[in-house]
């Protein structure tokens, strides 16, 4: 079993916000192999006290209670929180197994690192949602990094101090689309009542993004961290030593390739597409409710 805490944004089924770190969560709860010790919110889709709440409630309506919810800090400014002592005491129990996935601002990660100065080392894996490469366009419209560049010094700590960091970037997201027409059939199709769940607390997200940028589906950007922490066989790796600044970050830029720098992550991208997209649907549809 591996053991995991996601840090992320949740706004699944709050009006007008991204679904995607509450599909990540329906994800993480389908695989068998995933023992999900806790979820610690943040903030990014929404302020801290909405993710927490939404977070709450989306457990409630999963029969998931046993999971431990763990509000983070408010701001980059204010990062003391439950949620970093949390993280702090669960690579105290599981010392080089705890793997963590986050999805949104990474202020409860430096926070943990600020109270414990050995916390990244105790830390197996770390796999983050988040930065960019170059500029991020669809169809058109540029689209703004929200993760990074929500506390770049905290980024920038994470990058900087953590040991096993891969990234999910905005960039490397972008072939992961899934269509609305395919994304319906499949779940109202499903005899699974969390399909039907599902659907109904995402569908007005489709409302959105044909507004905003003219699609007719949603890209998996979360989606695509979480699936690499249980599923590397379907991702092709690329290690490299990269420039992370706090003034790049503040745009959610990951630097330029640098050889002599110390730190290295990895920018994991998809083999197979249509095979990415099947290990989703086959994890939702697992999920009991």
């Amino acid at each position: 079993m591996d053991n995991i805490v996601f840090d992320c944004d949740n706004t699944f089924g709050v009006r007008e916000c991204p679904v995607d770190d509450g599909l990540a969560l329906l994800y993480l709860l389908g695989k068998p192999q995933a023992r999900l010790t806790g979820v610690t919110t943040t903030y990014g889709n929404s302020n801290v006290d909405v993710v927490y709440d939404n977070t709450k409630n989306m457990l409630l309506d999963l029969g998931r209670t046993d999971i431990p919810v763990l509000k983070g800090g408010a701001s980059k400014n204010n990062r003391k929180s439950e949620a970093a002592e949390f993280l702090v005491e669960q690579a105290n129990l599981y010392p080089g197994s705890l793997k963590i996935l986050a999805t949104g601002a990474l202020t409860n990660l430096c926070a943990a690192y600020e109270l414990d100065h050995e916390f990244f080392g105790k830390v197996k894996e770390i796999v983050l949602m988040g930065g960019i490469t170059e500029s991020l366009f669809l169809n058109g419209v540029k689209l703004d990094e929200l993760n990074f560049s929500c506390d770049p010094e905290a980024s920038c700590c994470v990058l900087t101090n953590g040991r096993n960091v891969s990234i999910a970037t905005g960039n490397n997201c972008l072939p992961a689309y899934i269509r609305h027409e395919d994304y319906k059939s499949r779940l109202l199709n499903s005899p699974n009542p969390v399909g039907r769940y599902i659907y109904e607390q995402t569908k007005s997200w489709f409302d959105v993004k044909v507004k905003m940028y003219d699609l007719n589906g949603f890209y998996a950007w979360d989606e695509v961290s979480a699936v690499y922490l249980l599923e590397k066989a379907m991702f092709a790796d690329y290690r490299h030593r990269y420039a992370v600044t706090p003034a790049d970050l503040e745009r959610g830029f990951i630097g330029n390739q640098a050889e002599a720098l110390t730190h290295e992550v990895n920018l994991p991208t998809i083999r197979d597409v249509e095979a990415f997209k099947e290990e989703l649907y086959a994890n939702w549809l697992r999920v009991s409710r």
